[in-house]
């Protein structure tokens, strides 16, 4: 390990960032480093802009993709080679946000109905009856299910910062009839080899099987069940800062994005249209409409 990865890793443990972030900013700066043939503190602005438009252009990353990278970079540069971040000279690129896509909740039952696995049945409905994080439902261990105060306990969520959310009755009684069947003893969901937990490249193939098996066009990922777990919860009447807390969100503005998609508002909410007092055009004879 060169001395720069030592000290860039060291910076990222002092200030507490998880192993996830640690590695991924690792292989940023790496292949920064090796796009030039040079070690990263000897490169400057013009590099991180030429490398800017090389992962644009050339690998066709997206844009939050594109942030990570430069948050790496950043966080190199300023924390690790102590020097000051090119806020002139390098681009900040503006993210647009897309609505969530969200499973109608006959699309979950029909999906939840198709899954024969019943260990697989358990996870899907874990991760939509909680709203959690991929990572978070595959890092869960049996301890963690707290039915005597009907409750999960989430020990590291996004940031390591913990939670807690509410376990489903009917969530409770499925994850015992799997219990009964598969008997995990550490994690609740683990992968082949059983002293780990699943892989989450496996429950999107997972996913793309099932949406595949149900005919649907909609995308499906662990991330659309959470994203169906809180709109239904918005449909349902639950405030905005319930849904903020039960799904980690450091901001409500996050949280917001699930008002543009919440059938219950939209329905609930009348068209300006509707109070003009606009004549009717009638039906021409023979009941036929003209286009």
């Amino acid at each position: 390990m060169t001395e720069l990865r030592q000290r860039l890793q060291e910076e990222l443990r002092l200030r507490n960032y998880t192993a996830a972030t640690i590695r991924s900013y690792t292989a940023t700066v790496a292949e920064f480093a090796r796009h030039f043939h040079k070690s990263p503190d000897q490169l400057g602005p013009e590099h991180v802009r030429t490398y800017q438009l090389y992962l644009l252009n050339e690998r066709k990353l997206a844009w939050q993709t594109l942030q990570v990278r430069m948050a790496g970079l950043k966080f190199f540069y300023t924390r690790t080679l102590k020097q000051s971040w090119f806020d002139t000279e390098v681009a900040r690129p503006k993210v647009r946000r897309k609505l969530p896509v969200v499973w109608s909740r006959e699309e979950v039952t029909a999906l939840l109905d198709a899954t024969r696995n019943v260990k697989h049945r358990a996870l899907l409905a874990t991760l939509y009856g909680a709203g959690l994080r991929c990572q978070e439902a595959l890092h869960l261990k049996v301890t963690d299910i707290d039915s005597q105060r009907m409750i999960i306990n989430i020990r590291e969520g996004k940031g390591r910062h913990p939670r807690q959310v509410m376990l489903s009755p009917k969530l409770l009684e499925l994850l015992r009839v799997y219990w009964r069947q598969r008997k995990p003893k550490d994690w609740l969901f683990p992968g082949v080899i059983s002293d780990r937990p699943m892989y989450a490249t496996g429950v999107c193939i997972l996913c793309q099987k099932l949406r595949k098996k149900l005919g649907i066009a909609k995308p499906l990922s662990p991330h659309v069940l959470r994203h169906s777990f809180a709109t239904h919860l918005l449909d349902a009447g639950t405030d905005l800062r319930t849904i903020q807390l039960l799904l980690g969100h450091r901001d409500l503005e996050t949280t917001a994005r699930y008002l543009h998609v919440s059938e219950r508002r939209l329905h609930s909410t009348p068209s300006p249209l509707d109070d003009l007092p606009i004549r009717e055009i009638a039906s021409p004879p023979g009941g036929h409409k003209r286009g």
